[in-house]
């Protein structure tokens, strides 16, 4: 059954080319680009020539149906370009398709700040990524958007890992940790939705003492203990930012 690998981009010059490396054995690769100002698309057009662009950025659940839409075989495999398929999961996607319609979710197995990420509940990080074309679709989240799975399709996972390389020094967090808050909290609020600074205390601490210890990041060593920290900030500024979209106002106008 032909696999259409799918890829949503945006300046990944640094990361496209050993992406798509990993994908020279899908019947066809996809890539929809958000506007990059590096070499993005052009190392994409090195290996296909469905290459294109659109600027018109509503968030990554809406760019995800766009770049769904645009593949042409029965099942698609979205890929983010900071991720790699092994040769272990490539045989498992290629036997999975042989089979009756289902969505199949892929183990990732991240690396950051230095070491490969197995405890801190990062790992297996399931992510529903192989799916029938017209039977499964993307929701239309700002971030963090979800494949929807309709009643009676079932979700299976499969054996291989698929690489992970997160971020590549500690400004790169913050920036992506930063994007992500905003757009949380411009959902959020969007929903009606507030905070208080005490609530993103609260899940702050929760979410540091959640990856530290019940999740064994101390197993991790170091970069456990700097993953746990740094999510539990990024926890922080989730809420805070929304505080401040809904709790403050600007000064009265003199």
């Amino acid at each position: 059954m032909p696999i259409s690998a799918v890829l949503i981009v945006k300046n990944e010059a640094h990361h496209l080319r050993e992406c798509l490396d990993t994908l020279t054995w899908a019947d066809e690769i996809v890539v929809l680009d958000a506007g990059s100002q590096d070499e993005t698309c052009a190392i994409a057009r090195e290996y296909t020539d469905n290459v294109s662009v659109n600027t018109d950025w509503q968030g990554f659940g809406v760019q995800r149906q766009r770049a769904e839409a645009l593949a042409s075989h029965e099942w698609i495999l979205m890929v983010d370009a900071d991720e790699r398929v092994t040769p272990a999961l490539q045989k498992s996607i290629q036997e999975a398709v042989q089979g009756g319609p289902a969505v199949f979710s892929l183990g990732r197995l991240s690396w950051c700040f230095g070491r490969f990420i197995r405890h801190s509940g990062w790992y297996p990080d399931w992510v529903a990524r192989l799916y029938p074309k017209g039977q499964a679709s993307y929701n239309a989240a700002l971030v963090h958007e979800k494949l929807v799975v309709p009643d009676g399709l079932a979700v299976k996972r499969l054996s291989g890992d698929l690489l992970h390389y997160t971020y590549r020094d500690l400004r790169h967090y913050l920036e992506k940790s930063a994007h992500y808050a905003q757009a949380w909290s411009e959902q959020r609020a969007a929903q009606g939705k507030t905070a208080t600074l005490a609530s993103g205390f609260t899940h702050g601490l929760a979410c540091f003492v959640k990856m530290y210890l019940l999740k064994a990041g101390f197993k991790d060593g170091k970069q456990g203990f700097l993953l746990a920290l740094l999510s539990a900030h990024s926890t922080f500024n989730k809420y805070a930012d929304l505080w401040i979209r809904t709790r403050t106002s600007p000064p009265h106008k003199r």
